[in-house]
């Protein structure tokens, strides 16, 4: 029973890992096509910044809970 709970926690961990870097893979091509937007539009008034660092904010606190907070 004490392997099935440690493979049980592994998948999860990995679960867990593979969910953040899909986040990752998708904040990275949205933020890069908004950024293309923003200085093809306009190089005034640079917007891309807001929404890179609001959603920044979210995927370090995914890698905090996918990384640092695994059961051991």
């Amino acid at each position: 029973m004490q392997y099935q709970d440690s493979f049980t926690g592994a998948r999860s961990g990995a679960g867990a890992r593979v969910g953040f870097y899909a986040h990752l893979t998708v904040y990275l091509l949205v933020n890069a096509l908004l950024i293309g937007i923003n200085l093809g539009t306009s190089t005034q008034h640079l917007w891309f910044k807001w929404p890179l660092l609001g959603w920044g904010v979210g995927i370090l606190a995914h890698a905090i809970v996918a990384f640092a907070c695994q059961e051991g």
